[in-house]
């Protein structure tokens, strides 16, 4: 395995906020089999960034994109978690975690919500 993915959210109490998460990382399992793929949280659920990034480095991941699921760039993705993957960087030195923008920046996402929205 060299390339492995971590879907970041913010986390929360209500067990069902996550749901839409763990599909996206069961259809990229669908389509790319043997990719590993984790969700990790900022607070509120488990497991933070620091765990997931140890499990996926443990497995034998060489390179690892974190993917922020926000809409937008608030203050935990421009702030918060560009500070937590320094510290998984500095913890496996062998990995290169590489840190997208949020997925509510991407062009793709926001015309195929203009298109959900207008249905």
């Amino acid at each position: 395995m060299d390339k492995a993915i971590i879907l970041f959210g913010h986390g929360s109490r209500d067990p069902l906020w996550r749901l839409p998460m763990d599909a996206v990382a069961q259809r990229i399992r669908s389509q790319h089999p043997g990719m590993p793929v984790r969700c990790a949280f900022l607070e509120l659920e488990q497991p933070g960034l620091a765990d997931a990034a140890a499990d996926l480095a443990a497995q034998g991941a060489l390179q690892v994109t974190v993917v922020p699921m926000f809409l937008g760039t608030g203050r935990h993705a421009r702030e918060d978690l560009p500070g937590l993957v320094e510290e998984v960087r500095s913890t496996h030195p062998g990995v290169d975690f590489r840190l997208q923008q949020a997925v509510g920046e991407d062009p793709r996402v926001l015309d195929l919500l203009a298109r959900i929205a207008v249905t």
